[in-house]
């Protein structure tokens, strides 16, 4: 990989990693439009601790109180029961449960028959139309209708174990390219009634032990393989952290008070282009896909 791939590409991450669009997806189809090597999972998963570290720092308050609160209830009842970060805590580690083992379950998969570029872009469609219903929803709810007032929808104070466990096989959904982690959990929190800003701030949180895991476990291996190239990978991972940082800033303070139905249409947008390049031989379903 060179330097100039391992800007591009950290930029792609970093982009995209918080946008409802797939973050994968992206890195896989600048690969392949590119003439280059498909970066992998390992490259993906490395860069995301970059993102992540984004996320821990912007939400860096949030997070304090939550480990703070989560170590207190580990022996003091009252602060499990009524303590909303300490529920929260516990929250994050049970949402995290249904990608851990479908991550380790379908590794084999996720690096290999899921990067098929055609499955890719049919979750950018399906994954499209469901955010955009979803959002829809979510509108009508906060609107009203001629003969229907406004509903309130959910905060995060209203996270219960259902529900995080529901969130959490949404974000597990993401291991396919081209669903989008943001993406899958921020509509399945939409669907269960909870506020955009709500749904977002959650699927950003529930995140980070799966990503920094992740990219923690193709570390090791990265560490133990001769066909890495360090100074790109963490030249592109710094770049995926500071672009990854903006977009969070910028994001949160645009689900407050706009659709996501553009994410909407470029996804299915993209989907439909994809298809119809492979349909017509001009892009190989599988561009890129050697290692190199």
């Amino acid at each position: 990989m060179s330097w100039f791939e391992s800007l591009v590409l950290g930029l792609v991450q970093g982009l995209t990693e918080f946008l409802p669009v797939s973050s994968s997806a992206h890195l896989r189809l600048t690969a392949a439009f590119s003439g280059w090597h498909d970066p992998g999972a390992a490259f993906t998963a490395i860069t995301q601790i970059g993102t992540e570290t984004a996320v821990l720092i912007y939400f860096r308050k949030d997070i304090g109180r939550i480990i703070a609160a989560w170590f207190r209830s580990l022996t003091d009842r009252d602060v499990r029961r009524n303590d909303t970060d300490a529920r929260m805590g516990w929250l994050v580690i049970v949402g995290s449960i249904p990608i851990g083992v479908l991550g380790v379950t379908l590794k084999d998969q996720i690096e290999g028959p899921f990067r098929d570029l055609r499955i890719t872009a049919t979750m950018l469609i399906v994954m499209g139309v469901v955010l955009g219903v979803a959002d829809r929803l979510a509108a009508r709810d906060e609107k009203g209708g001629r003969h229907r007032a406004p509903q309130q929808r959910k905060s995060l104070q209203d996270l219960g174990v259902r529900d995080g466990l529901i969130y959490g096989v949404c974000q597990a959904m993401a291991l396919i390219p081209g669903v989008s982690r943001s993406g899958a959990t921020i509509s399945g929190g939409l669907f269960m009634g909870y506020r955009r800003e709500a749904a977002a701030r959650y699927s950003f949180l529930l995140a980070i032990p799966a990503v920094l895991a992740s990219g923690v476990f193709e570390l090791k291996d990265a560490m133990e393989s001769d066909h890495v190239s360090w100074g790109p990978t963490i030249f592109a991972t710094v770049i995926a952290f500071v672009s990854g940082y903006v977009v969070i800033a910028w994001f949160m303070k645009f689900i407050s008070s706009k659709s996501f139905m553009p994410f909407v249409w470029y996804r299915i947008a993209l989907g439909v282009a994809i298809i119809a390049l492979v349909a017509a031989g001009v892009l190989s379903p599988h561009a890129a896909e050697s290692a190199g």
